[in-house]
């Protein structure tokens, strides 16, 4: 059998190819060399990685045209969002787009500023300025993971001398976030934060972040976001108060048994004031000496105005003479406890203090002195200023409504005891907080609840077991379709392809068998040949040398007796 029926033999598929007619079998012959080069081909093509990614149009554009003019081979990806160059050139490509500035990294950033030109008006540094400052914010922005673009708009009102005609600057923000992502508010936070502090007198109230969306991510501001954040911190206030609760109770009288309600009065005045208050005069020694003011005054041989008013007043009076020998005093001899004599101290005083006395003859009597002594003294008041400023929001009013279950006594309700109703009492107002001078209202009621709780249903009937009865249904369904494809479709194909299989083995074992037969039919052929040839040799050997046939018939007689 030529090699070309033992090929076909083994392999049927090829019998049925050499049955189609010649042109079908040419165009076959050309696929399979064409897909055979495009193998070749892409074998042989080198291997392609990314060099950039999630790139802007005009970046694309100015990378591209950069690797054409460096003779750097590059293709784009499926989705078209980066650009792929061969393995081996990654790097280097990166180095010499870098050296070109590329990729710009979207907007341009203060080397704006290093372009300036000469004779640049000052509107046009102060535009250069702004895009700059605006492509580094957008930079710094970028750097977040969930942003894959930004836009910054900075609204700088130009500086006026007037302190009323002066505008505070404002912003806005575009953000583009990656497809499943989004910003937590602390992160709005912290973008609008960034952006205030890198624009002088910029406030966080003033920047507007929204998205790709049209959704405006930070807060609003004015009587809107003045509502909502009042009305959410009484929601607070509410559900934190029912929670507390809730937490006491329950484990008391078991889950189910207590409800709760709250209702929060919130005080969102906001008041200022300021206060000055003096306190009375301190006590001795503890006030504080603020100024003080002392004169005294001595007079010596003053005397006293004489004489008729008029023209003879105004002279200046004689010189006074001083007698010889003082005379004694007129109360020397007098008994000091004489009660006439202590009347007449006391109402001249001291005689030192006393002015001079005159005699009828105009001699001086006795020298007398005048003192005195004057103190101002004022003291600091006491006083104290307060500025007070209440906080927005001051809880006002609480009013606690608590309904507690009947118990269940062996399958009876029965209500509390009233002691341990009171006990609850106690509990619930420690629990909210209860403060009698602020005016809170607290009512524990003892009942039993309403059964209007529906009925257990049976699983048959039960709208979320029939859900999972109709799904696990569709799975079996498609497991049921699954195993009839398999039994009509893939298995008797498989069996087919196994006793096709099974068949050309057969075949292929018995031609392997019919070729060992012939094989040994040809041996023995070959081995009768050969001994019918060996024979007619020998006649031929004896008709021509009888006489050496002779020899060597006679030796294998010696060997044959020898060996007996």
């Amino acid at each position: 059998m030529s090699q070309s029926a033992q090929l076909l033999a083994r392999f049927p598929a090829l019998e049925k190819i050499n049955g189609w007619p010649k042109p079908v079998q040419l165009g076959a012959a050309a696929a399979a060399v064409a897909l055979l080069v495009v193998l070749l081909l892409w074998t042989r093509s080198p291997d392609y990685k990314v060099l950039f990614s999630n790139l802007e149009d005009r970046d694309g554009g100015a990378i591209v045209t950069a690797l054409t003019q460096m003779n750097v081979p590059y293709k784009f990806a499926e989705t078209g969002s980066a650009i792929m160059v061969p393995a081996d050139k990654v790097h280097e490509a990166r180095l010499q787009l870098a050296q070109q500035g590329l990729p710009r990294s979207g907007e341009a950033g203060f080397e704006l500023l290093d372009q300036t030109r000469f004779g640049a008006s000052q509107f046009t540094e102060q535009i250069n300025y702004q895009r700059a400052l605006e492509g580094e914010l957008v930079s710094s922005i970028q750097g977040l993971h969930a942003v894959q673009s930004a836009r910054v708009h900075l609204a700088i009102p130009r500086e006026s001398l007037f302190v009323r005609d002066r505008q505070p600057p404002t912003a806005s923000i575009i953000l583009t976030l990656y497809p499943g992502r989004s910003l937590s508010d602390p992160q709005v936070a912290a973008i609008t934060w960034l952006v205030s502090s890198s624009v002088p007198h910029l406030t966080a109230d003033n920047v507007s972040v929204v998205d790709q969306n049209g959704r405006l991510l930070t807060s609003p501001t004015g009587e809107a976001a003045a509502d909502d954040s009042r009305r959410s911190l009484v929601n607070d206030i509410e559900h934190r108060t029912v929670q507390r609760i809730l937490t006491l109770l329950t484990p008391l009288v078991g889950p189910g048994n207590v409800r709760a309600q709250v209702s929060a009065d919130v005080d969102f005045a906001q008041r200022e004031q300021t206060s000055e208050v003096y306190r009375p005069n301190q006590k001795p020694g503890e006030a504080a000496v603020r100024s003080e003011q002392t004169s005294a005054s001595v007079q010596h041989n003053v005397l006293p105005p004489e004489g008729v008013p008029g023209a003879l007043t105004n002279q200046p009076p004689l010189n006074a003479t001083a007698p010889i020998v003082t005379p004694p005093a007129a109360n020397q001899n007098q008994n000091p406890a004489d009660p006439n004599v202590a009347a007449n101290q006391g109402q001249n005083g001291n005689p030192e203090d006393q002015p001079n006395v005159l005699a009828t003859n105009g001699t001086l009597q006795q020298g007398t002195s005048n003192s005195r002594n004057d103190a101002t003294i004022n003291y600091e008041v006491d006083r104290t200023i307060s500025h007070v400023k209440d906080p927005l929001g001051t809880l006002r009013r609480l009013s606690v409504a608590v309904v507690v279950n009947y118990r269940n006594n062996d399958g009876e309700l029965e209500p509390l005891p009233a002691a341990e109703l009171d006990k609850l009492n106690e509990l619930v107002k420690q629990a909210m907080g209860y403060s009698a001078e602020r005016g809170d209202t607290l009512s524990v009621i003892n009942s039993q609840f309403s059964d209007d709780t529906p009925a257990t249903l049976p699983i048959w009937e039960n709208p979320l077991y029939l859900d999972y009865a109709m799904q696990l249904i569709k799975y079996l369904l498609i497991a049921l379709v699954l195993y009839l494809l398999w039994r009509g479709v893939a298995k008797p194909m498989l069996a087919s392809n196994a006793e096709a299989k099974a068949k050309q083995e057969a075949e292929a074992a018995e031609v392997e068998k019919n070729q060992e037969k012939l094989a040994a039919a040809e041996r023995l052929a070959s081995e009768m040949n050969r001994h019918e040839e060996n024979l007619a040799t020998a006649r031929t050997m004896a008709q021509k040398d009888p006489r050496a046939v002779a020899m060597v018939l006679r030796s294998w007689m010696e060997k044959k007796d020898g060996s007996r």
